[in-house]
């Protein structure tokens, strides 16, 4: 006994001297030396194992170890409190271990009932390491250690709570499912094979990120997707260099690259319907735990502007509504730099009346046309930052605030004219009809009410080309963005612009990586040859 108060003692002063990165700190020689202490095996001695457990843990509160006996061997319980079914762990496991009675038990043949003649969860397995038993302990696994057995065995028994699946909050559908994905990676895992009942259905899973270790899932289908797009998403992934990975936001970087563009590569969608039906045509959906949203790898520019109820309306009207979300777009970005533009410099292009109108009210304003269109602009993203971040009952009276000072004080004060209101309220308006995109937007909006108002239309014009060139010129892993308009492909059309009725999608089937401009399927072609 006074063996074992020594070593807990000496671990405890060696803990101290850590620095606050902890004993898995790889910024610290004392850091590296711990990981490698951390992969080495586990002994036989469960005292030794329990006192470097708590060493490696630094006697961590909610770290919870119990010892009890099974047919006169000493078992050690461990798991972390709040992370496991304390009803479930106590009728199915601790209960049949403390009533278990074996004649002339010794520690292999009570390891041999617990791990193999027996099953206390379904995802049940052994370990080696104080790395894996960490692996385990921190994701809800209930961990038994037995004295005289060199190795672990942990059970699945996951408690911690978690919100309730519900309808998606960003991506709202009329007809579509009401279920939207949740935090915990395994509950997205099963709404999707719900949706997917196929054999090639393939999850693989990563840990990413040297403190949080969270999971990472690839989901993809085998008979699909082509395998040099999996294995390039997996070397980005696994260049990633953070110590912590908290939503899918951390993995972007490295899987957009270092593209000069405003527009993303990548998707995201928190619908498992939406994920389902992109990785039918060959992508691959990353799942982090811990966020309710989904990566989509490549994703293509025209998907912002698709919904899964495009799908339920007749194709006439699920074309009009696409091309409503075209329009919207292009008015949330060119409308205040154009209205600038024409304003200032070609009035000729208004007609008489409505140039009149404008000129009465825009001679009460001090400021000038391109002043006052960013300073409104402004304003505008700030109440909608503020009415977004702060509780549901502060927004309502930010929004009210909001309408008052804009659509009326500053009218009325004359810091603004009146049809400056209703080209902010239009491209307000506009700029939630795709939220995906709403980022975009909200950048370049700015952009060009200084081009705007400092070129013209000229400026607009040089700008949008500018910006069509670098929206063409981007590539998702090899796949252009813009594909099937650029490079055009009639066939993969169908589905674009306007959307063709499901009699002519089921003919042929879309994968990815064969789209026009794919230099996946150009080295396809060349392997083949």
């Amino acid at each position: 006994m006074k063996k074992f108060w020594k070593q807990l003692f000496f671990y405890e002063d060696q803990t101290k001297k850590q620095q606050k990165g902890g004993l898995f700190d790889a910024s610290s020689p004392q850091g590296v030396g711990t990981r490698k202490q951390a992969q080495a095996r586990l002994q036989k001695d469960l005292m030794e194992n329990i006192v470097k457990i708590r060493a490696f843990a630094q006697n961590s509160s909610d770290l919870q170890e119990r010892q009890i006996e099974v047919s006169g061997v000493k078992v050690s319980v461990l798991m972390c409190e709040g992370m496991v079914d304390m009803t479930l762990c106590t009728q199915i496991m601790l209960r049949p271990l403390t009533e278990l009675s074996l004649d002339g038990a010794d520690p292999e043949a009570v390891a041999q009932w617990i791990g193999r003649d027996n099953v206390f969860s379904g995802d049940q397995k052994e370990f080696f390491t104080y790395d894996e038993l960490f692996t385990y302990l921190l994701s809800g696994f209930v961990v038994l250690l037995i004295d005289g057995v060199d190795r672990g065995i942990a059970c699945g028994m996951q408690g911690y709570s978690f919100r309730s699946i519900s309808e998606p909050s960003t991506e709202m559908n009329i007809t579509g499912s009401r279920e939207g994905f949740v935090e915990p990676i395994k509950v997205n895992q099963t709404m999707i094979r719900r949706r997917i009942r196929s054999p090639s259905l393939k999850f693989d899973n990563l840990s990413l990120g040297e403190k949080s270790r969270t999971d990472i899932c690839l989901v993809y289908l085998t008979d699909t997707a082509d395998p040099k797009l999996v294995n390039a998403v997996k070397e980005k992934l696994g260049g990633l260099s953070s110590d912590i990975v908290l939503s899918q936001g951390y993995l972007k970087p490295y899987l957009e690259g270092s593209p000069l563009s405003p527009f993303s590569t990548l998707g995201t969608t928190e619908r498992p319907d939406t994920l389902c039906a992109k990785i039918n045509e060959g992508r691959i959906g990353i799942l982090v735990d811990g966020t309710p949203f989904a990566l989509i790898v490549p994703y293509l520019f025209s998907e912002h502007f698709q919904s899964m109820d495009d799908y339920s309306y007749r194709p006439y009207y699920g074309s009009f509504i696409r091309m409503l979300k075209y329009l919207s777009f292009f008015i949330s970005i060119f409308l205040p730099g154009l209205y600038v533009a024409i304003t200032v410099f070609s009035p000729e292009m208004l007609p008489d009346t409505l140039l009149f109108n404008i000129a009465t009210s825009e001679q009460q304003t001090p400021f000038s046309m391109m002043t006052e269109a960013l300073v409104i602009h402004l304003i505008y993203e700030i109440m909608r930052e503020a009415g977004l971040r702060l509780p549901r009952p502060v927004g309502h009276a930010v929004s009210i605030i909001g309408a008052l000072v804009i659509g009326d004080a500053a009218v009325k004060a004359g810091i603004i004219g009146s049809s400056m209101v209703m080209v902010v309220a239009v491209t307000a308006l506009s700029s939630f009809v795709v939220p995906s995109l709403y980022e975009v937007t909200a950048v370049l909006k700015f952009v060009f009410i200084i081009v705007g108002g400092t070129w013209g239309l000229y400026g607009i014009a040089v700008g949008f080309i500018l910006l069509l060139t670098n929206l063409c010129a981007l590539e998702s892993f090899g796949i252009p963005i813009t594909a099937p308009t650029s490079p055009y492909s009639a066939v993969d059309m169908r589905d674009n612009f306007w959307r063709r009725s499901w009699k002519q999608l089921g003919k042929l089937r879309l994968r990815v990586q064969d789209l026009p401009g794919s230099r996946l399927k150009e080295e396809n072609k060349g392997e083949e040859a």
